[in-house]
């Protein structure tokens, strides 16, 4: 089954843009310039691997990294727990933090034997971090490096002063669940295209939930089938929950509208074998609307798909971007939109940045439309919180009201390498937001 052209072209013109920017030299080869953002790369939780030879991570790690981030996530209290039969004992606890004044990293630790130390360094590039530690008698006891092989691996080794091998100890991240956090996959558009199942594996290992694609096109998910993709996403322990899927209202005739429920049809169908919770649909044809009566077609077309939806067990939403908050005829697409379908079909998706890109304070409408909104793209105009210009925190405050359900992460203005700022994100919503 085919999309109608001028969606299809627009699909198109959208994914060859991303490919542009991710195949951009300047794009690919963004830093991390500040010692206290290299550091960041440290929070979370982590579990040792096998051997420092490998990532694989055994069914019951002998040691467990807690790197909680402190005032502002240039801070972090670190503690490591070391297996001993059924439990894990507390071996070591530390503070690490990054001094302004002197552009160094400090720590201040002490182990389970009582010993306390205190170290300073630096990284000497992105993923190259050296501390030398010192007892409080001021006698240098210990160089440890730390080798960043991605955001998701580290291997840190320690040395005596005369350079000796003390020990080795490569940590995987392995941040919990716990919180529901999904991540739509545009944000890392060309890590899926190039190698999926690294990508779909270190989204695990960050932290999230479930992931929401945009690329259902020809029966099929980045060229697998719906058992397929279904099969690799849930080998790297994530949920395929959510999918964005297009296909444009049909023409005023008979033949048209068959044919288009037809693909919608075969469409819940597949997503249904794939696994999937709800789809979404957007509308980049607003722009040219002009009459009440069209969005009345458009608002039937949508109730008739969430219909079809509902039967299948899937929810159906409305994803808005800028164009939904013009007004045709005193009416406010957006609010005709809500007003005109059916909440037993039709349900809305948020997307925060656009809402605020448009102007819209998307509060007005938890309050107004109450148990619409199951699902929220939470999306900054750069790395998520980092803008200052959304008050996620409030947003979240009308949660419950809005009825979300689905917590949706989108990345797509990169001041850092990508996975950095898809690790920031999952930590600013754990840490600070949820």
């Amino acid at each position: 089954m085919t999309y109608n052209f001028s969606l299809q072209r627009f699909i198109y013109k959208t994914i060859l843009l991303f490919l542009l920017i991710g195949t951009n030299s300047a794009f690919s080869q963004m830093s991390i310039p500040k010692q206290s953002d290299r550091l960041q790369q440290y929070v979370g939780f982590w579990v040792s691997s096998i051997n420092y030879k490998t990532d694989s991570v055994a069914n019951v790690p002998l040691i467990k990294m807690n790197n909680y981030p402190k005032i502002d996530h240039t801070t972090m209290s670190v503690d490591v727990l070391q297996q001993d039969g059924k439990i894990y004992n507390h071996t070591l606890t530390e503070l690490i933090g990054h001094d302004a004044k002197t552009d160094s990293i400090f720590a201040l630790g002490k182990s389970a034997e009582g010993d306390m130390f205190l170290g300073k360094g630096g990284f000497t590039s992105d993923t190259n971090w050296i501390m030398k530690d010192r007892d409080f008698a001021g006698k240098e006891t210990m160089t440890v490096t730390f080798d960043f092989k991605n955001q998701t691996d580290v291997h840190l080794i320690g040395t005596d002063p005369q350079n000796k091998i003390l020990w080795q100890t490569r940590y995987i991240k392995k941040n919990p669940k716990d919180k529901n956090i999904g991540i739509q996959l545009v944000s890392v558009h060309e890590q899926m295209q190039k190698n999926p199942k690294e990508t779909l594996k270190f989204l695990d290992r960050i932290g999230y939930s479930y992931i929401e694609t945009f690329v259902y096109k020809d029966r099929s998910f980045y060229g697998l089938s719906p058992l397929d993709f279904k099969k690799m996403v849930e080998n790297n322990n994530l949920k395929f929950t959510g999918s964005m899927t297009f296909y444009d209202l049909p023409s005023d005739d008979n033949q048209a509208w068959k044919k288009a429920m037809q693909w919608w049809g075969e469409c819940i169908e597949d997503h249904k074998q794939a696994g999937v919770e709800y789809l979404t649909i957007s509308n980049n044809q607003i722009k040219e609307i002009t009459t009440l009566s069209e969005l009345k077609r458009y608002a039937e077309y949508y109730n008739a798909i969430g219909k079809l939806c509902k039967e299948r067990g899937i929810r159906f939403a409305y994803h808005n971007h800028s164009y939904e908050f013009k007004t045709i005829e005193n009416q406010v697409v957006y609010d005709y939109f809500l007003e005109n379908t059916d909440p037993e079909y039709v349900s809305f998706q948020a997307d925060l940045y656009w809402m605020h890109f448009s102007k819209i304070d998307p509060i007005d409408y938890f309050k107004k439309y109450e148990n619409r909104f199951i699902s929220w793209h939470v999306k900054d105009y750069e790395e998520l919180g980092q803008s200052g210009k959304m008050d996620f925190e409030l947003y979240f405050t009308y949660a419950e009201i809005a009825g979300l359900k689905y917590i949706v992460a989108e990345v797509e203005a990169y001041n850092y390498p990508v996975w950095y700022s898809i690790n920031s994100a999952w930590n600013y919503l754990y840490f600070k937001i949820l």
